[in-house]
């Protein structure tokens, strides 16, 4: 994507200024969007006023989670993520903009004390820099004016031990990142860190649920010149397929589109416009070990690739190690597998090193079943379906 000619800082600038009025008044930004009418009933009117999102990734989180809110805005998508993931779970929405932070703070006590949960926070950072408190950073200026360059190293350099001893999100601290229209509002240069923060933040096991708009080729330089376009979500927007892979960039898994909608949202000089939903994964680092497990691709495609480059064709016996076979035994993939594990299992430390990466290995069934392994047993009770064969 080319790079916008206008001084970077106009853009952020914009961005700041744009959502600080829409803080103080309601305003026609990015798409509407609706959500469980039985959890919006507990948000603030003053709240739902002032909503600016294209999407509702709310739906895809589940009771007890730890979920991190990336550009919270207003705080809808936080005060309904707190009712969904209830007393067990925690909510923490960041932004940058002070009066859209005052917003989403301001009911906090009401909330409350209406629902009896007090598991919301919402914090100020930037969500391409989420290791950096900016109220703390703010505290620390206060105290040490900025007066030479060499104040302004000594910022930097505050700066960098927070993120080191008091990170506003600390590593492999969140259960699901979310992300209503916001990530297209991050500067260019800045996108591909925002998707290793994304990564960076997650446990093992957790999952980035994204709603933003995209594109569907690039967007041209003039379009990008225009801060008030950034502003209003299509500057911004990355090209549907470089979304996608951006998860895969940054380390994630599994990257499924959860939403697409057929008709764009908007259409500007022949380019569309629309609001997608997407999820990834964590979790695919690690060693790889051979426990003699095997997984077949039910289909419908004759063969298919995962994102660590296993060749899986439909009906084959296919080798994985046990981290591998571990993620195809949850979503995204579970449903699209049957799984083989060995008659005898082999213990971890046991194992030997397996050669993930390679061509496509078919396990033959004397591994899993043994090679010496010869019975000969009577007919089940009935076959799959209820019937004899």
């Amino acid at each position: 994507m080319p790079t916008p000619t206008f001084a970077t800082h106009e853009l952020e600038e914009a961005v700041r200024e744009t959502y600080g009025a829409a803080a103080r008044a309601p305003a026609g930004l990015c798409c509407p969007t609706t959500g469980d009418p039985g959890l919006l009933g507990a948000v603030p009117a003053e709240i739902l006023e002032r909503d600016y999102g294209c999407g509702d990734p709310t739906r895809h989180v589940r009771p007890g989670e730890t979920v991190l809110d990336l550009g919270s805005g207003a705080g809808k998508a936080g005060y309904l993520l707190s009712q969904i993931v209830g007393p067990a779970g925690r909510v923490v929405g960041v932004d940058m903009n002070d009066e859209m932070l005052a917003l989403s703070r301001r009911h906090l006590a009401a909330f409350a004390e209406r629902t009896g949960l007090a598991n919301l926070a919402f914090r100020k950072g930037r969500i391409q820099d989420l290791g950096l408190d900016l109220e703390a950073v703010d505290r620390w200026l206060q105290a040490h004016p900025v007066r030479s360059s060499e104040d302004l190293a000594r910022v930097e350099a505050e700066s960098a031990r927070l993120r080191v001893e008091a990170p506003l999100v600390p590593d492999g601290s969140v259960d699901v990142v979310v992300s209503d229209c916001v990530l297209n509002l991050v500067r260019p240069e800045d996108k591909a860190r925002l998707f290793r923060e994304i990564h960076r933040v997650l446990r093992k096991g957790g999952r980035a649920v994204i709603s933003d708009i995209v594109s569907d080729e690039d967007v041209p330089e003039a379009l990008q010149r225009d801060p008030e376009l950034w502003a209003g979500c299509i500057s911004g927007a990355m090209r549907e397929d470089r979304f996608l892979q951006a998860f895969e960039e940054a380390g994630l898994y599994g990257v499924t589109l959860l939403e697409r909608p057929e008709r764009p949202w908007r259409t500007v000089e022949g380019i569309e416009f629309r609001s997608v939903t997407a999820v990834a994964y964590r979790g695919k680092e690690g060693p790889c070990w051979d426990r003699k497990q095997a997984v077949i691709y039910r289909g419908p495609f004759r063969e298919v690739t995962d994102d660590d480059g296993h060749v899986l064709r439909r009906g084959v016996r296919v080798a994985v190690c046990d981290k591998t076979f571990g993620l195809y035994s949850r979503a995204p993939y579970r449903d699209h597998l049957a799984f083989v594990e060995p008659l005898e299992p082999v213990p971890l430390e046991a194992a030997r090193p397996f050669p993930c990466g390679a061509a496509m290995l078919v396990r033959d069934p004397a591994e899993t079943k043994g090679g010496d392994h010869e019975v000969t047993t009577e007919p089940a009770a009935a076959c799959a379906g209820g019937g004899c064969c």
